[in-house]
C-alpha cells in the first residue's frame, strides 16, 4: 500500500526529502524518497534522548523528581523544558517550573545526569536502551543529546511505531510522557513565537490548541512529537492511529512553515478516507 499524499514532498523547495507513515502495529502505510538515507535530525534527537531517559527511570537508575540540572530543578523539569536553563547556554534565566524555556542545555544536562547515574556514556546508553532493541541500526548520536543524532526515515518509523504501542517502556510511562507537564506554562515555541500555554510532555511537544503550529490544522490536540532545525519532523496523532516522519537536508525556515501543515492535512485526509 502507499499514500499518494507523501509524494507532495517532491514539491518542497529542498534538495532531498524522505517521508513515511506507520501504524501502531508497525505497518508502514507508505513511504516516499530515500528512506534509507541518513539525515541530521537536529532537535528530533530530543524524543530519542527522552525515551532513553525514561528507560533509565524504569530501570531504577534515576527518578523523575530527583534533583538534576540547576538548583531546584529535577529530571522532570529538564524533560519538560521548565528547568529555567537558557536555550543554548548553561545559565539559569528563570526559577524551575515558572516558564517554558526551550533548552538544548537542559537536554545536555539530562544526558550528563543519566551517564553519571548509569556509568555509561549517554550515546552508548541510548544505543543499548532504545536503538538496538528497536533495530535502529542506521541511527547514531555523536555529540549533544539535544541535537546531534543522525537517522533515517526507516529507523524513525520503527521508533514511531514504538511510541504508539510501547514495548521498551510501560505504556503508563509513555502516557505520562505525552501528558502536559506543568499545565498553563507559557513560553516560546521556536520558530512559531509565544504560545500561551506552550504545552509539553516529557521530551515531547504536545499540540493541543497551539496556533500557529508545524502540524496540520486537522491534527488532533493529542498529537505529539518534535521538529528540528535541520528541516525534520516526527508527529504521532493518536486520533488518526498513525505517525509520520519527514526528513530533509534544508534548514527549517519559512518554506517549512508553509509546506508542512498542508502536507500533514493531506496525509490525515488520506488516512481518514481509508
Amino acid at each position: 500500500m502507499s499514500l499518494n499524499s507523501l509524494a507532495s514532498i517532491e514539491n518542497w523547495p529542498v534538495p532531498t526529502a524522505a517521508a513515511g507513515v506507520v501504524r501502531a502495529d508497525g505497518t508502514v502505510l507508505g513511504t516516499h524518497g530515500p528512506t534509507a538515507r541518513p539525515f541530521p535530525l537536529a532537535s528530533v534527537t530530543k524524543p530519542l534522548a527522552a525515551y532513553a531517559v525514561l528507560v533509565a527511570y524504569e530501570e531504577g537508575a534515576i527518578e523523575l523528581d530527583e534533583p538534576a540540572g540547576p538548583p531546584g530543578a529535577t529530571v522532570r523539569h529538564l524533560l519538560a523544558h521548565t528547568s529555567g536553563l537558557a536555550f543554548d547556554e548553561h545559565r539559569v534565566t528563570a526559577p524551575p517550573g515558572e516558564r517554558r524555556l526551550y533548552s538544548n542545555a537542559g537536554f545536555e544536562q539530562l544526558g550528563d545526569h543519566v551517564a553519571k547515574a548509569t556509568d555509561i556514556p549517554f550515546a552508548e546508553y541510548l544505543r543499548q536502551a532504545v536503538l538496538a532493541p528497536l533495530g535502529m541500526t542506521r541511527t547514531t548520536l555523536d555529540g549533544s543529546p539535544a541535537k546531534d543524532a543522525v537517522s533515517t526515515v526507516d529507523d524513525l518509523l520503527l521508533f514511531a511505531a514504538e511510541l504508539q504501542a510501547p514495548r521498551l517502556l510501560d505504556p503508563r510511562t509513555v502516557a505520562e510522557a505525552m501528558t502536559v507537564q506543568y499545565p498553563g506554562t507559557k513560553g516560546v515555541l521556536p520558530g512559531y513565537g509565544h504560545q500561551n500555554p506552550n504545552d509539553w510532555g516529557l521530551g515531547f511537544e504536545i499540540r493541543d490548541s497551539k496556533s500557529p503550529h508545524w502540524t496540520g490544522t486537522s491534527s488532533s490536540p493529542r498529537t505529539f512529537g518534535h521538529f528540528g532545525q535541520s528541516g525534520t519532523f516526527l508527529w504521532t496523532d493518536p486520533a488518526a492511529g498513525a505517525a509520520c516522519v519527514a526528513l530533509t537536508d534544508r534548514a527549517f525556515g519559512p518554506w517549512a512553515t508553509e509546506a508542512w501543515p498542508p502536507f500533514t492535512d493531506a496525509v490525515l485526509s488520506e488516512l481518514r478516507a481509508r
